[in-house]
């Protein structure tokens, strides 16, 4: 399901940079859902898994309602959140409802959710789904990367969320 063979991010530092050291964050990720409305949630782990080729690993909750949708588009996005999108990763990480009622976000180019004030938004096409405990393990090829500068990324830690700044 994945992008073409030998399908590379133009600039591996910049996928250094963005990816290097993620913090404990609790990314969002999103998918178009049908009717047009986006399909998302906020994951429990989230890594950089290889640079060549660009690869990240996710952990979904196997309870999750949306990442079926999320699963089905076989295309995604993925959002690392900032120190002041608490209410956004509260917003996705809730079952059921109008996740994105109160959420701006816009598609990519490749039909992926982004979420708008984001440190960093990845383009992902699906890899691999491996059944693990409670959750899913999921492998996805990056096919585009933008990151913002400054800004602190919103951590979760010990079941709560904190800020922190990175040099």
């Amino acid at each position: 399901m994945g992008g073409p063979p030998g399908a590379r991010v133009r600039d591996p530092g910049a996928f250094r940079a963005a990816l290097g050291a993620p913090p404990p964050a609790p990314p969002g990720g999103g998918a178009g859902g049908g009717a047009g409305r986006p399909a998302g949630l906020a994951c429990q782990s989230f890594a950089s898994l290889s640079l060549d080729p660009p690869l990240v690993l996710l952990c979904v909750g196997r309870s999750s309602t949306s990442w079926p949708a999320v699963r089905a588009a076989g295309r995604f996005g993925v959002s690392i959140l900032a120190e002041e999108q608490r209410a956004v990763c509260e917003a996705l990480g809730r079952r059921g409802g109008e996740k994105f009622a109160d959420v701006g976000w816009e598609a990519s180019r490749h039909g992926a959710v982004h979420i708008t004030g984001a440190l960093a938004t990845l383009d992902c096409a699906l890899e691999t789904v491996h059944e693990a405990g409670d959750h899913h393990l999921v492998t996805a090829r990056v096919l585009a990367l933008a990151a913002r500068d400054g800004g602190a990324p919103l951590l979760y830690f010990r079941s709560d969320y904190a800020t922190g700044a990175f040099a």
